[in-house]
């Protein structure tokens, strides 16, 4: 098969910059390699994948020819996405998005490669999942395939990465001593740690607890799993951790989920009371499963702490992992 002709909308941000990373450190085949960026980047040249490519500007009015395009990661936002996504996927374009835009799409399959990579057979439009959704997918999907999930309650400790540079770039000036009020994130993360991730609705959960709800059940096409999500920005620039409570369907032993969690792909499990922290997980593509224990107020479920790197496994691997199994099967293919 010819090398795919590769394009990157969002090249310069955080994750854009990672799937640059991604994609030469996992050697993925490209015959040509497009860079798209917001005016503020256009001209820079970026080396990647052993040649210099000259970042483009997106321009909405004016978009890339996507027919000479095979394959494009998008990660500029839900409002590029939801504006050119479609015309790409159209144009025969195999787009794998990274925002939120069509995660929830009836017909657009959401995909964590571990779990679910036979609905992507027959499509070009692909959604990325939520940072927060990946890991918990990744560790709880062969136990749910074993033993069945009746519920999830999840705590999300998410860094500021995951809110963006901007966001990045405000965290590092108030280390700094920065005292101007905060404008990407709700409040002053610097020293200090929120429950607020995106508008509250009625019920009082956040748009990431919705999000982190939706996605999940999604992915393992179960809808019937009962699943809470409360998420917490904490002042750490990447790594995500949760702290997950789930209780199988059908009766399990410590040492039966610890097994599953052993034999399961993408997650590296630590017996006992071992445990990473986000400083040992940033550049890694693990999600790192520790503390498994039984959960004394819910006879039969267990709790569990996971770390993962939030702009690898989180976001770039992932979506690069996508494209592999994508081509794999041949979903690139032009006719």
């Amino acid at each position: 098969m010819t090398a795919p002709r590769v394009a990157i909308v969002g090249a310069t941000g955080l994750v854009g910059e990672m799937l640059l990373r991604i994609l030469d450190e996992r050697r993925f085949p490209l015959s040509r390699l497009d860079l798209f960026a917001s005016s503020r980047s256009a001209g820079a040249h970026i080396e990647a994948l052993g040649q210099s490519s000259a970042v483009q500007q997106l321009d909405m009015q004016h978009p890339p020819d996507f027919g000479s395009i095979d394959l494009a990661f998008f990660a500029a936002g839900s409002d590029v996405s939801r504006t050119l996504a479609p015309t790409a996927a159209a144009a025969g374009t195999v787009v794998i998005d990274k925002s939120a835009a069509f995660r929830l799409a009836p017909d657009v399959p959401l995909i964590v490669p571990e779990v679910n990579p036979e609905t992507l057979r027959g499509r070009k439009l692909i959604a990325n999942p939520n940072c927060a959704v990946i890991p918990l997918a990744v560790m709880l999907a062969p136990i749910a395939c074993r033993y069945g999930l009746q519920w999830v309650s999840v705590a999300t400790y998410q860094s500021v990465s995951g809110a963006g540079r901007d966001a990045l770039r405000e965290f590092e000036r108030q280390l700094a001593g920065d005292r101007t009020p905060s404008a990407a994130l709700p409040r002053r993360i610097a020293g200090n740690v929120f429950p607020d991730n995106g508008p509250f609705d009625d019920s009082g959960y956040n748009e990431e607890e919705r999000k982190i709800a939706a996605e999940f059940k999604k992915i393992l096409s179960d809808e019937t799993i009962r699943i809470s999500a409360t998420s917490v920005r904490v002042p750490v620039a990447v790594g995500h951790g949760e702290v997950v409570a789930f209780a199988p369907r059908e009766r399990a032993s410590r040492e039966q989920i610890a097994q599953v969690l052993h034999e399961a792909a993408g997650v590296k499990f630590l017996e006992g009371n071992s445990y990473a922290t986000p400083l040992e997980v940033v550049g890694s593509d693990d999600v790192v499963v520790g503390r498994l224990r039984a959960d004394d107020a819910h006879p039969g479920a267990y709790l569990a702490w996971v770390m993962s790197d939030n702009l690898r496994k989180g976001a770039a691997t992932n979506a690069v992992q996508i494209a592999e199994a994508a081509l794999s099967i041949g979903v690139g293919a032009r006719a």
